[in-house]
């Protein structure tokens, strides 16, 4: 006797949070295996930043489990706004996310990080490139993709070796200033 076909359910609608949010669980299960993948993506994430330059302070849990906490996510472009000229930019959830993930990796989940440099207007850019500072002229930091790091008790590099092990874009080593820069860009090092 035959078996009769299954009822057809309808499609889910297609969103792109949707195909995000599968893609990011499946590279999660593929690095941590299921249970720990669905735990990190549902785990609140919390940061403490010290802005070196204009002494703010700041301890937010920035995704509560089931989403960007808006409030916390302002309050972080306030923090990490270009210093030189006070413009304030949107940044991108994912340098947080990166962030949070080398505190954990380095064992220092609560730690407090000491930012050098997270927004940077292209004006601030222009000037520092002008004036020899090394800077790149489509800086990531423009797109408020790109923070720049340390954190007490830390070495730098051990941030720098961390940060590549994620593997989760560019990261660069500047021990004679002691910091680290992270981005959302392509896997990169320097």
């Amino acid at each position: 006797m035959p078996l009769a076909p299954s009822p057809m359910l309808p499609p889910l609608p297609t969103t792109r949070r949707r195909f995000l949010h599968a893609g990011a669980m499946s590279l999660l299960a593929v690095a941590f295996g299921p249970r720990l993948a669905l735990a990190a993506a549902e785990e609140p994430r919390r940061l403490r930043m010290l802005n070196t330059h204009t002494l703010e302070r700041i301890d937010l849990t920035y995704f509560d489990g089931a989403g960007l906490v808006p409030q916390a996510q302002d309050e972080f472009n306030r923090l990490l706004r270009d210093h030189r000229c006070g413009a304030v930019f949107p940044i991108d959830p994912g340098a947080l996310d990166i962030a949070w993930s080398l505190a954990r990796a380095v064992g220092k989940a609560d730690g407090e990080y000491e930012i050098i440099s997270g927004f940077r207007s292209p004006e601030s850019n222009a000037k520092l490139r002008a004036a020899g500072h090394g800077v790149a002229s489509g800086s990531l930091h423009c797109l408020g993709k790109a923070i720049d790091l340390r954190m007490s008790g830390v070495e730098t590099a051990a941030l720098r070796d961390a940060a590549l092990e994620l593997a989760r874009g560019g990261v660069g080593y500047y021990a004679a200033s002691d910091f680290v820069h992270v981005d959302t860009g392509r896997v990169r090092r320097w």
